[in-house]
């Protein structure tokens, strides 16, 4: 408190917190200066105190970072510890868009891992986009919905180390159709697909490697497509296949010219197994890796049963290309033409000719048109190792239904 006169000529009060100091002035000399000395050291002390107090709450005020402030970079070690807790952990991301490539917001995706990881649920941003990161190595199955939209379910995605799988999902209104555009390794997508193919099996027994429950199934490349008609051809079902129906032409004295006994049905087994593999190898390999197409046929499952007819018989001779599209299915036309053409080396002289080649071709066609039906309605419910997600028909990969009338 400022120093007060407690009488005109007794002395001068001075006031602190901690002292009381009485100044006695000495009547022949001016006594203001010492007075402003004493004044100076006693409240010198404090302002030096509060200076040091309000640096020391400037200071913790400054550890508390602002949420909204930029975060400075992490520092990792010479040993790479920071790095080492993410090698393994991958990330799928993309962006939900409606059929007017608008982005939907707040659509629920949740990627659920085939070996048992922990289901992950998140919504998207205001522009459409989710992440999920530190995924670990699985495969996953995405499911996205929206309200007032048809749910979508697309095919598996693989996360692979530190890779970013990058994922585009077209949502629709009720009754519409849904997209999605999957980036990543495609040869390991590719590879999958014959993974997923070589399990299928009637019964457990039968193979049924050509027949695709996932609409949404990528294409496979060229090497896949000859590793796929490779084990189509080597499996020991189709071989004892050959053997019953040689049996059968042996009894029926198909193509005499072979002859009776164990030679003649050493020729017609012969003959069966040349059919197979030749048919096999060049509708379902050397064909569809030259232009472009895929040798499997899409389940459709939906729609009424005069238009799945149509669309299993019609995918004898029209394909979906590996860009997605229909075409006329020169896989298999030529195909069945070029084996039958091939079966003139070893078929008896006598049954050798252009009839031959017409009568195999159409022979295989009407085969390819027969077991497209029987994959279309009954092959399915026999199907052991379906790929998880079942069929997702409402779903499009840029593809049209070719038994679909425009």
């Amino acid at each position: 408190m400022p120093p007060a006169f407690t009488h005109e000529h007794a002395c001068w009060l001075l006031e602190t917190k901690d002292h009381r100091i009485h100044i006695k002035p000495d009547r022949t000399t001016d006594t203001r200066p010492e007075f402003f000395t004493i004044l100076f050291l006693l409240i010198f002390p404090g302002l030096t105190c509060a200076a040091a107090l309000a640096q020391q709450s400037f200071s913790s005020n400054s550890d508390k970072v602002h949420p909204d402030a930029p975060q400075p970079a992490a520092i990792t070690s010479s040993c790479g510890e920071t790095d080492s807790q993410h090698m393994g952990a991958g990330t799928i991301s993309g962006t939900v868009l409606d059929t007017n490539r608008e982005v939907v917001q707040g659509a629920q995706v949740t990627a659920a891992g085939h070996s048992g990881s922990a289901i992950r649920i998140l919504e998207s941003g205001s522009n459409g986009e989710f992440a999920f990161a530190e995924l670990p190595e699985d495969t996953y199955q995405l499911t996205v919905t929206a309200p007032g939209m048809n749910s979508f379910t697309p095919s598996v995605i693989s996360v692979h180390g530190s890779e970013t799988r990058l994922v585009s999902v077209t949502l629709s209104v009720f009754g519409g159709t849904s997209s999605v555009t999957v980036s990543g390794n495609k040869e390991q997508l590719a590879e999958e697909q014959v993974q997923i193919a070589v399990r299928q099996r009637l019964g457990g027994i039968f193979q049924n490697f050509y027949s695709s429950y996932d609409w949404n199934a990528p294409p496979m490349g060229a090497k896949q497509k000859f590793q796929l008609s490779f084990q189509s051809i080597i499996d020991p079902v189709p071989l004892f296949t050959a053997a019953g129906w040689a049996g059968v032409q042996q009894y029926r004295n198909t193509f005499p010219g072979y002859g009776g006994g164990i030679e003649g049905y050493g020729k017609r087994y012969g003959a069966n197994l040349a059919d197979n593999v030749t048919g096999i190898l060049l509708s379902r390999g050397v064909y569809p890796s030259i232009f472009h197409q895929d040798p499997r046929y899409f389940y459709k499952g939906t729609g009424s049963i005069r238009s799945r007819i149509l669309y299993a018989i019609s995918a004898a001779v029209i394909a979906r290309g590996d860009d997605g599209r229909w075409k006329p299915n020169y896989s298999q036309v030529l195909g069945t033409f070029s084996a039958a053409g091939i079966s003139n080396l070893y078929y008896p002289a006598s049954d050798r000719g252009a009839s031959l080649v017409l009568f195999n071709s159409l022979e295989a066609t009407g085969q390819s048109a027969l077991k497209n039906l029987l994959r279309e309605f009954v092959f399915k419910g026999l199907t052991s190792h379906l790929p998880l997600g079942g069929v997702a028909r409402h779903s499009s990969v840029q593809t049209r239904d070719p038994g679909q009338t425009h």
